[in-house]
C-alpha cells in the first residue's frame, strides 16, 4: 500500500492512526480558531497526525433552507488561516468542478462527498491537482463498487488518493456500518479511512433535516479500530446541540479526548 504524505503525516500501512476531524460546516472565525485550537491540543498530547476539515460549503443538504457555510471565497480564507497558523493540513470538500482550482490552493486534502463519489470529471480534476483526493464511499454503493471509482483516480496517474467508509443506506432514513466494507477497501492499495459520525447520520431524519445518534459514535469508531483502518473521520462542535448542521451526529468536543483514548488502546492491540 502505498504511503500518502500530508503535509508532515504520512497515512497508510505500518504509520500511527491518524485523526481527521473538526465541525461539519465553517462558521464564524472565533467558533472555528477555538475548535481547531482545541483539536490541535488534543492530538498533540495524544500524538495522534492531525488534519483539521470543515466545509466551506454543504451544498448537498436536506432542505433548500439548511445553511450552507460561508461559500468558497470566504471559506478557503478561513483554512488557509487556521492551516497557517495552527500549522496542520486541512481538508474541505470540492462539489464542482469550477471548485477544484481554487481550492487546490488552500487546501492539503481535496474531499469528494459521497453523493458525488461517480462524478468522473470531478475526481479526475481533483487528482490532476496533485493534492491528495479523500472519496467517501457513496451511502448507495457496496464496498466493492469503489473499485470502479480507484480506476477513474488512476488512469490520471495519479496514486496521492483515500477512500472514506461512512455507512450504506438501510431502508429510510438509516444508514448500517458494515465492517467487511475496511478490509475491501484496503485491498485496492490505499489509505482507508473510517467516518465515524456521518456512519449514524439519519438522512432526513427529522423532515428538513437529518438526525443521527452520536451516542454511538464512540462504539463504532472503537470497532473500526480492532478491523483496522489508516484514519479516524469524526465531526465535534462545543455544542452540537445548536450546530448550523449535522449537529445530531456530531460529539461535544469535550468527550473526544477520551473516545480516542479508548480507541487508540484497540488500536495499539490489534497492531500488535
Amino acid at each position: 500500500m502505498p504511503t500518502v504524505k500530508i503535509g508532515e503525516i504520512d497515512l497508510g500501512a505500518g504509520r500511527p492512526l491518524g485523526l481527521i476531524a473538526g465541525p461539519c460546516v465553517l462558521e464564524d472565525r472565533d467558533r472555528v480558531f477555538g475548535i481547531a485550537e482545541k483539536l490541535v491540543k488534543v492530538a498533540g498530547r495524544l500524538e495522534i497526525p492531525f488534519i483539521f476539515k470543515s466545509s466551506y460549503d454543504k451544498a448537498n443538504r436536506t432542505s433548500c433552507g439548511s445553511p450552507r457555510g460561508p461559500g468558497m471565497e470566504e471559506g478557503l480564507r478561513l483554512l488557509a488561516a487556521v492551516r497557517s497558523y495552527f500549522e496542520c493540513p486541512v481538508l474541505s470538500d470540492v462539489h464542482e468542478v469550477a471548485q477544484v482550482s481554487a481550492a487546490a490552493e488552500v487546501l492539503d486534502v481535496l474531499q469528494i462527498p459521497a453523493l458525488l463519489c461517480r462524478q468522473t470529471d470531478l475526481i479526475q480534476s481533483a487528482a490532476r491537482t496533485g493534492r491528495a483526493v479523500n472519496v467517501k464511499k457513496g451511502q448507495f454503493l457496496a464496498p466493492w463498487d469503489m473499485k470502479n471509482v480507484v480506476e477513474k483516480v488512476e488512469a490520471t496517474g495519479f496514486q496521492r488518493l483515500l477512500l472514506t467508509e461512512r455507512g450504506t443506506c438501510f431502508g429510510y432514513n438509516a444508514l448500517v456500518s458494515d465492517f467487511r466494507a475496511l478490509p475491501v477497501l484496503r485491498s485496492f492499495g490505499y489509505p482507508v479511512i473510517f467516518d465515524g459520525t456521518h456512519s449514524v447520520q439519519m438522512p432526513g431524519g427529522q423532515g428538513t433535516k437529518s438526525g443521527g445518534q452520536r451516542e454511538m459514535v464512540p462504539y463504532l469508531l472503537r470497532a473500526a479500530a480492532a478491523v483496522g483502518c489508516d484514519a479516524l473521520f469524526v465531526e465535534t462542535h462545543p455544542d452540537p446541540d445548536h450546530a448550523p448542521s449535522d449537529g445530531p451526529n456530531m460529539i461535544p468536543i469535550e468527550d473526544l479526548e477520551g473516545i480516542l483514548k479508548n480507541v487508540l488502546a484497540i488500536d495499539a492491540a490489534a497492531r500488535r
